[in-house]
């Protein structure tokens, strides 16, 4: 029987099965590339708000708690944002004719909540709980970064999947004594993976098979 393909198709053939390959992954490793970037991550871009609120001035300069405004972190999913009279309980004594705070005024006299701009966001298909990783030792930093040091706050980490895994994986490398959770600047009087696996037992960290799985975060 008569070769009904020429010859030269066995090459083109591996040049186009090897090439498609190529492609594939050249596209794969732009894509990573590209869902690291901050364009899509975000990490480091300071969110215009209704009032410029400062965490560098209230938190690193007066001093105030974490849990001053954000009242439910230690029992809830979420975290919460402090109504419009936790601001007043200060502000109508101190700056309170301040142009810049004519938001916050306006908020609390006619009752409408003050639309800020979520700077930490999740996709709807991923299930956080703040109240579980504060009780379990992850420091506020560990997540939002040094907010004592932001004028404006912005976004400290990616939060994205491998993001979380990596610290699933290791929890030891991120724990601290419960007392030290609110604390900026937190550093470990001892090596940190020692002091990390001995507040894991303390605190009843699931297994890592168990951190990792599935079902952990997508319930």
């Amino acid at each position: 029987m008569s070769q009904i393909f020429h010859r030269s198709l066995n090459t083109l053939s591996k040049i186009s099965i090897f090439g498609t390959i190529f492609i594939i992954a050249a596209l794969t490793w732009v894509f990573s590339i590209l869902n690291r970037a901050t364009y899509i991550t975000q990490v480091h871009v300071a969110r215009q708000q209704p009032v410029p609120f400062s965490h560098q001035h209230h938190v690193g300069g007066l001093g105030l708690d974490c849990r001053y405004c954000h009242s439910s972190v230690e029992e809830s999913s979420f975290a919460g944002m402090p109504p419009t009279k936790t601001c007043m309980n200060c502000h109508s004594q101190i700056w309170s004719n301040s142009p810049m705070l004519k938001p916050v005024r306006d908020s609390y006299n006619f009752g409408i909540p003050i639309a800020w701009t979520r700077v930490n966001n999740l996709p709807g298909f991923v299930y956080f709980d703040h109240s579980i990783h504060i009780n379990r030792g992850v420091g506020c930093e560990t997540c939002h970064g040094r907010v004592d040091l932001m004028p404006l706050t912005w976004k400290a980490q990616p939060l994205q999947m491998e993001w979380c895994l990596d610290c699933h994986r290791q929890p030891e490398r991120f724990l601290r004594p419960r007392k030290y959770v609110f604390t900026m600047g937190y550093q470990p009087p001892i090596d940190q993976i020692a002091i990390g696996e001995k507040l894991a037992k303390d605190y009843h960290i699931r297994s890592t098979w168990l951190l990792t799985s599935c079902s952990t975060c997508h319930r």
